[in-house]
């Protein structure tokens, strides 16, 4: 479920926007009451890192949605991307009140291997596409072989789905799931709970016709072990993933797919919840088919 500032030198990042330079807000941080610890390990962490908590930010800048990385690696489009974000600028005043707004249109019944399936043929019908296959391609089902093939196939068009497929069979590997904490086959340690999620926070279309649609979708992301001892917690990502959709067998698909960071709030004074609680709430709280 698409990083110049990232790992791999793309130019694209799934990270936190911002970084820790210019502007004195940029440098608030969040610090737990005393006595209280790391709710995954002994050690003291602040809300968005301090200096134990540094790993966890390569992390999110690294692998955040990885899958949305690759895709931009193999399928973005060069061309076109500055004058979309110009227009978008220029109309933001007429479009401020969309984003959150519900059409009255009411949410597909289709699925296909699980992840929501035969959107209108409309320009709202390919911002809800959007938004569900940006869940799909965030989750913990990516990390699994058989899972995830079924995902790329299910949401991409015909022609991109095979390239992808052989480009994310090599990004999921030894490495990756070392980073990410987890075992060679990409399952968590004993007693620990893989997450991996993307919520979609809003969308927009800059672009759109009968054939072809693209569009922004604003998302925040967990990525993380939770669990007693974890070296690896769930921490919190946030950035914009642009796809480009075309009408295929009478439903949008993905034809490529890029992200930057961002935009990303500042993190708010609350306390850290405890690996339980979190792993409680992965456990219990299930997701949304998203519609306009």
């Amino acid at each position: 479920m698409s990083l110049g500032d990232d790992g791999y030198g793309n130019g694209r990042d799934s990270g936190r926007a911002g970084g820790d330079h210019g502007d004195d807000r940029h440098l608030t941080r969040t610090r737990l009451p005393e006595g209280e610890g790391d709710p995954y390990g002994p050690s003291r962490r602040g809300g968005r890192g301090g200096r134990t908590g540094r790993p966890s930010r390569n992390l999110m800048t690294v692998v955040g949605v990885v899958v949305l990385l690759i895709a931009a690696i193999a399928f973005a489009n060069r061309g076109g991307g500055d004058s979309a974000s110009d227009d978008s600028d220029k109309d933001a005043g007429k479009v401020s009140a969309r984003p959150t707004a519900p059409s009255g249109t009411k949410p597909v019944a289709g699925k296909t291997g699980g992840i929501a399936s035969g959107f209108a043929h409309t320009e709202q019908g390919a911002q809800s596409a959007a938004a569900n296959y940006a869940v799909a391609l965030g989750g913990d089902g990516m990390f699994r072989a058989e899972t995830r093939h079924g995902i790329v196939d299910a949401i991409h068009t015909p022609e991109a789905a095979p390239v992808l497929q052989k480009e994310l069979d090599k990004a999921y590997a030894g490495s990756l799931f070392q980073n990410l904490g987890l075992n060679p086959d990409g399952s968590a340690p004993k007693g620990q709970t893989f997450v991996s999620r993307t919520m979609p926070i809003g969308s927009k279309a800059t672009s759109y016709n009968d054939s072809e649609a693209t569009v922004e979708v604003w998302c925040a992301g967990l990525v993380g072990l939770a669990g007693q001892g974890s070296t690896k917690p769930v921490s919190q990502t946030w950035f914009t993933l642009t796809q480009k959709l075309h009408w295929v067998n009478g439903d949008w698909k993905i034809a490529s797919s890029e992200q930057k960071q961002g935009p990303a709030p500042v993190a708010g004074d609350v306390r850290a919840s405890g690996a339980d609680e979190i792993t409680n709430a992965v456990n219990g709280y299930g997701g949304f088919t998203y519609a306009r």
